[in-house]
């Protein structure tokens, strides 16, 4: 039975489950490059419309999306060592870590897939033939003059990826991994005092997600911070030009001015 609320045990369990966090921020590091690896990878081919390819990136996306990430770990953690003993490889015997890993690098490249490619798409065409117009190959106008705008434009949705993947981190305990979740579930039926627990777990998540929001935030405005003049200055002038009186339109001529 669950004991009584006790708010000691909330700074008892704090450093305990600190002392887990470097696990859950492996399993993201590592799933987030699997999956813009992967996700880059997919998003090619619906870019360039290749036709086979353009098709199986619609379905790889299509399942990961639509199926829920648990399912898809259970999946792979149970249905992937079967599949491969087809071909004669054991990897019954491979850490826990590895299918979650590998379950959320699918997962998280599904979506980076859909970032690349809205952020690709929203860069003017235009600009991307004058390109071509002065002479640059398709390497040089990806890398001048797409990339830079694209990644700008896709670094919202990317930390909104990064921190649900981070949230998400918490169902590796359902296949056995020891990290903040499952070490908290550890706590909590070792002493009955489960509120405590998540209460820690609460506080964690929050700190790490409310800082990685404002470091993406900032990497944002330093990305755009070409824009911002351009944008403040037309706004100055716009509104100049709305509320210039003709007392002084008059005045300044007078002085000489236009």
């Amino acid at each position: 039975m669950e004991q009584q609320f006790d708010i000691t045990y909330v700074f008892d369990f704090l450093p305990k489950l600190v002392s887990y966090l470097h696990i859950t921020l492996f399993i993201v590091a590592c799933s987030m490059l699997l999956g813009v690896m992967i996700g880059f990878l997919i998003a090619l081919p619906r870019l360039y419309e290749v036709p086979v390819l353009r098709r199986i990136s619609q379905i790889y996306v299509s399942f990961f999306r639509g199926t829920p990430i648990l399912i898809q770990l259970f999946l792979i953690y149970y249905g992937l060592p079967e599949v491969l003993k087809l071909i004669h490889v054991d990897v019954s015997k491979a850490p826990v870590l590895t299918f979650v890993i590998l379950t959320f690098g699918l997962h998280s490249g599904a979506y980076i897939s859909e970032v690349i490619r809205a952020a690709v798409k929203a860069v003017d065409r235009g600009q991307v033939e004058a390109a071509y117009a002065i002479g640059m190959t398709g390497y040089q106008a990806f890398t001048r003059i797409i990339m830079p705008q694209a990644l700008a434009i896709s670094i919202p949705n990317f930390a909104n990826l990064l921190i649900a993947n981070l949230k998400d981190t918490s169902l590796a305990f359902s296949l056995g991994a020891m990290e903040l979740m499952g070490k908290a579930q550890t706590l909590g039926a070792a002493t009955q005092h489960f509120i405590e627990t998540y209460i820690c777990l609460s506080l964690i998540y929050f700190v790490i997600c409310y800082g990685l929001e404002k470091l993406f935030l900032d990497i944002e405005k330093r990305l755009l911070r070409h824009e911002q003049p351009i944008v403040q200055r037309h706004s100055k002038l716009t509104f100049r030009r709305l509320f210039k009186t003709p007392w002084a339109a008059s005045a300044q001529t007078e002085k000489g001015g236009y």
